[in-house]
């Protein structure tokens, strides 16, 4: 488990150090503190419009981040057909196709361009009484356990870094290795 700061270029440099060290799929997982009791999984990182400053006030050069990188990179999980058949009861589970402009969606788009597409990002609702640390660890595992079950396709663009391949499922930024 790896907690990523607010801060773009600390957040590049975590993630980048994860894709020359391992050969993972890493699932990325964010705060998305305006949804009360709805999972979100997102299917892919954009590359521009980063003009939000981070918690250090920088933003990232040329609003992107990957100079000269694809508008957008999928995830190599098919986050539609786990979407469509995945239920976790007790909470609501949507599919998106943008999360947002900021360190998350930053982070995604980072780790898809370096990871070759084996990466996945969901987005969490805030604790509460009704979505606990322990229900929403569940309901993680059963979502990142139905991913682990798809086929991941080959690469995009790049080839895969080297590394061993021991490691288990868990959430919050948690690194799994297929």
């Amino acid at each position: 488990i790896m907690q990523l700061p607010v801060v773009y270029q600390k957040a590049k440099e975590q993630v980048c150090k994860i894709w020359t060290t391992l050969q993972p799929l890493v699932v990325h997982v964010g705060l998305a503190s305006s949804a009360t009791a709805l999972i979100i999984l997102e299917q892919c990182g954009k590359n521009k419009g980063y003009q939000e400053r981070d918690a250090c006030g920088f933003h990232p050069e040329g609003a992107c981040c990957v100079l000269d990188g694809p508008e957008k990179i999928e995830s190599a999980i098919n986050m539609k057909t786990l979407w469509k058949n995945i239920s976790v009861e007790g909470i609501d589970i949507i599919l998106s196709r943008d999360a947002g402009r900021y360190i998350c969606d930053y982070t995604y788009y980072t780790s898809l361009y370096y990871g070759s597409g084996r990466a996945a990002f969901i987005h969490v609702p805030p604790l509460s009484e009704s979505v606990t640390a322990e229900f929403l660890g569940k309901a993680l595992q059963t979502i990142i356990l139905a991913m682990l079950e798809q086929k991941t396709p080959q690469p995009f663009h790049r080839a895969q870094p080297k590394g061993n391949s021991n490691s288990s499922p868990v959430p919050g930024g948690a690194v799994l290795k297929d």
